[in-house]
């Protein structure tokens, strides 16, 4: 007498956004999942959905509401909490139950406040296992106590360009990218990411006062939006510097792909969408030794000291003096984007996580 095959439970995730960072990450992370059977829920904020569409990925999507959250996660195998900040709603969302907490570290670094340091350890040690994008940030993670601290880099999808481009018609867009922010005759520079202080923008704009030195003069395009936006105004007025705010863009990438050199001036980073996405594209890139970064760029970027405004401006002036170097850089770049995970090593990894939390409960 035959028997009836056993049916195989389908497994269930919850991941917890806790604002638009790390959208492009979840947004990857539930389009693999989902294509391998496994049933996302993606708890944000409501203008992250019209933002990433969670739903065209294959997840079901909830606004981040605490009664939602908690819905969310009583049906939940394993809840995956993305940023310390959602690390704790998932935390609170799961007191009393048994369901597994995943934790990706997409932030921290050295200089929190005091609120952030208890928010990091009460998130570190509520986590089954936490997952750092960076060498560093898992050192911090087991630092702030957490029980399983594994690195885990997070994949940045590669910016989508026109179908069946070409050089000549990539070198057309370029020129009217140049065209419409005004660097047409001059380089173009480009920095991306919040107004926030640990961007070190403050520290950018004072290598930006040694730019005017320059002939022709650089344009610097910051592309970002943040709290310090009126701050940094100020500044670009009152000294005259050759800097524009272009706010939040969709477009980034397209003006990345269009500028001479990227900027990363951070005081931390973890895994910099700005340095994976400059180097991709070949663009020569001058980023602060902090946190992850000189991991992920190797010797395919210049590295400077965070905070040293001298330092940053003569490592930029002597780029754009040295076409050759630029494109040593720019062939470097490449060959470094081909040795990080893709984004299906990156879900095969976090669904080999899932499975061992899950196992163990079983």
């Amino acid at each position: 007498m035959s028997s009836s095959p056993v049916p195989v439970p389908v497994l269930r995730t919850v991941q917890v956004l806790g604002g638009a960072s790390g959208g492009a990450h979840v947004r990857s992370l539930a389009t693999g999942l989902a294509a391998r059977g496994v049933r996302v829920t993606v708890c944000g904020p409501v203008e992250t959905e019209g933002e990433y569409d969670f739903t065209g990925a294959g997840a079901r999507f909830t606004p981040d509401a605490v009664s939602a959250l908690r819905a969310a996660c009583f049906e939940a195998d394993v809840v995956h909490a993305h940023g310390v900040r959602a690390g704790m709603r998932a935390a609170l969302a799961l007191r009393g139950r048994r369901v597994p907490l995943v934790v990706s570290w997409h932030g921290g670094g050295p200089g929190s406040g005091r609120l952030s340091l208890l928010l990091e350890r009460h998130v570190a040690r509520a986590a089954a296992i936490v997952l750092g994008a960076s060498s560093a940030q898992v050192d911090l993670a087991r630092l702030r106590g957490a029980r399983d601290a594994r690195l885990a880099a997070v994949a940045v999808p590669a910016a989508a360009g026109p179908s069946g481009s070409s050089r000549a018609s990539d070198a057309t867009d370029h020129g009217k990218v140049r065209a419409e922010l005004g660097a047409v005759e001059r380089p173009l520079l480009i920095a991306v990411g919040s107004l926030v202080p640990r961007r070190g923008y403050s520290v950018l704009l004072d290598a930006a006062r040694e730019w005017r030195n320059l002939d022709p003069m650089p344009l610097l395009v910051i592309a970002g939006e943040g709290p310090m936006r009126a701050e940094l105004a100020r500044r670009i007025h009152a000294e005259r510097l050759p800097v524009r705010l272009l706010g939040q863009r969709r477009d980034a990438a397209r003006l990345l792909a269009a500028a001479d050199v990227a900027v990363l001036p951070s005081r931390w980073e973890a895994r910099s969408p700005l340095a994976q996405e400059a180097l991709r594209m070949g663009v020569p890139l001058v980023a602060t030794a902090v946190g992850g970064v000189p991991e992920l760029v190797g010797a395919a970027g210049v590295l400077v000291p965070y905070g040293d405004a001298g330092v940053l401006a003569a490592a930029v002036a002597g780029l754009l003096a040295d076409p050759a170097r630029r494109g040593e850089l720019a062939v470097a770049g490449r060959a470094q984007a081909l040795t990080w995970p893709s984004e299906d090593d990156t879900v095969a990894q976090v669904l080999s996580v899932y499975d061992e939390l899950t196992s163990r409960r079983r």
